[in-house]
């Protein structure tokens, strides 16, 4: 059975951290970057969540480009896994797909649709910066 640690970021640039296991987990198996998620597996009701990337075990970044689960070693010029120190320098890295698998250990989102209430009510007051 899968655990995540999911982040979902709002518009002001505040963070709130999940920690998801169990048959919540298994609400983000098999969804893909840039996909809708029901804000329910968080106990955030009537949010709607969309994932915009993450991470595996090993810290390997998760990339829109890749498909499936399983990891690729691509060309990178920029962009997710590698940022460039000088122009035109290019770099092969290990990067995971876009797919939400039992390898994945973090998963990021943003919110896209929001409740009737404020997170910090559904949390009862508490965020993590």
């Amino acid at each position: 059975m899968a655990d995540f640690q999911v982040v979902v970021g709002d518009e002001d640039g505040t963070t709130y951290s999940f920690e998801v296991d169990g048959q919540d987990a298994n609400r983000f198996i098999g969804r893909s970057i840039g996909e809708t998620v029901d804000g329910d597996a968080l106990g955030l009701s009537g949010y709607e969540l969309e994932i915009t990337g993450g991470s595996d075990t090993s810290g390997r970044p998760m990339r829109e480009d890749v498909a499936g689960t399983d990891t690729a070693e691509i060309l990178l010029e920029g962009g997710v896994g590698f940022e460039p120190s000088v122009d035109g320098e290019r770099k092969r890295v290990t990067v995971r797909g876009a797919e939400i698998s039992d390898d994945t250990r973090q998963i990021n989102a943003s919110i896209v649709e929001q409740g009737e209430e404020s997170i910090d009510d559904l949390l009862g007051g508490e965020d993590d910066e």
